[in-house]
């Protein structure tokens, strides 16, 4: 049987899948979160975004046509990008542990995490899970996966400033600090 480079991409997010809802019963209790109207707004982006990113039924118009050739080097390039960008994410989330939410939070005994991956980047998981998304947009080569990607950015980018707000409010002395040593998504540049 031939390797199915699409049914390794989709194992690759299925795993993550499988890690984020093996944790979630370890999260601690929410003390404060993002507003329902920001949640469902982000929510509802991020989700049109992936599924730009990953299905079939908006091969239409341009979202169908290619920006890639069809070869093989940029598919296999796309597929060790996905793993990387997954697996950095997934270290992310196994750092944060308890402290993790789906939504912008504060939680019971909030800890300000700033080793593993978090002295690489202070948002290591959207950072992780873009890269994965570039991955993926690489494999497929359809300009409808970079629309899916451009949107999962702006969703992130409106969860961070909320998670920046409220470690701002949680850290008021630590995060500051901690800001100006990490960057938000990429080491050294942004």
């Amino acid at each position: 049987m031939a390797f199915n480079l699409n049914s390794a991409i989709a194992y690759t997010w299925e795993a993550v899948a499988v890690i984020w809802l093996a944790a979630l019963p370890f999260a601690k209790r929410a003390v404060r979160s993002q507003g329902v109207g920001a949640r469902v707004l982000h929510l509802f982006v991020v989700l049109l975004g992936f599924t730009l990113l990953g299905s079939p039924y908006f091969r239409v118009g341009w979202l169908g046509m290619r920006f890639l050739p069809d070869s093989p080097a940029p598919a296999w390039l796309g597929l060790a990008v996905t793993i990387a960008g997954c697996g950095f994410a997934i270290w992310a989330r196994m750092a944060l542990w308890g402290n993790w939410s789906g939504r912008a939070t504060v939680k019971e005994g909030h800890e300000l995490i700033v080793s593993g991956p978090y002295r690489v980047t202070r948002h290591p998981i959207y950072a992780g899970l873009l890269l994965a998304c570039l991955g993926t947009a690489l494999v497929e080569g359809e300009w409808r996966c970079i629309a899916g990607l451009v949107l999962i950015a702006a969703a992130f980018a409106m969860k961070i400033r909320s998670e920046e707000r409220m470690m701002l409010e949680a850290f008021p002395r630590d995060y500051p600090r901690y800001r100006q040593r990490v960057k938000t998504l990429i080491p050294g540049v942004f």
